[in-house]
């Protein structure tokens, strides 16, 4: 039986800057393409929404498109992190966050494996890291997929839909209009 060599954060950082997003999970580096339009704006809208909150609520740092190194074999790059004030000092004072944001937000990119890596592969990852909160936002059902820990698995609390308002206790206060995150 051969084993496959785990590629590490080391690997990662060798990586070209080629225009592709590189991301390591258990070892395995997965290459995705740089988003679309759709997903940018749907991006943009989200960050804009939880910028706005944190403004006049102070409690944390919204982060896009930051690398989040989990370990020497976990290297991701989530569309969006939060990280609260609490947390803020001991994962998110260098480049990159070293260690679990409290909130992860995914922003489905067309495919049946892209909506499988976020759905199974990131959602175990990140669960086993313990994130607290992740939220699976999903275009073509204009949904988003709201995941919390419980002891280390992401369990589905709810699917939101387009008339509908995530909640989050992680951002008391925090009330966003499902319709809003897909104006275009």
């Amino acid at each position: 039986m051969t084993t496959k060599p785990l590629a590490t954060i080391a690997d990662l950082e060798l990586m070209p800057d080629d225009g592709n997003r590189y991301e390591i999970i258990e070892g395995e580096i997965i290459v995705s393409r740089s988003p679309s339009i759709i997903h940018q704006i749907i991006f943009g809208n989200l960050l804009t929404e939880l910028r706005l909150f944190l403004r006049s609520n102070p409690i944390g740092v919204v982060l896009g498109g930051i690398g989040v190194i989990l370990d020497d074999l976990n290297g991701v790059i989530p569309d969006i992190v939060f990280v609260s004030n609490k947390k803020r000092d001991e994962i998110a004072s260098g480049e990159r966050i070293n260690g679990a944001p409290d909130l992860v937000i995914e922003i489905l990119s067309p495919g049946k494996e892209n909506a499988r890596r976020d759905r199974v592969i990131k959602r175990q990852t990140y669960g086993n890291f313990e994130v607290s909160e992740y939220w699976i936002v999903d275009g073509e059902n204009r949904s988003v997929e709201l995941y919390r820990n419980n002891n280390g698995v992401l369990d589905l609390v709810e699917t939101v839909q387009e008339n509908g308002k995530v909640i989050s206790p992680l951002l008391p206060g925090f009330e966003l209009q499902v319709a809003d995150i897909f104006k275009f």
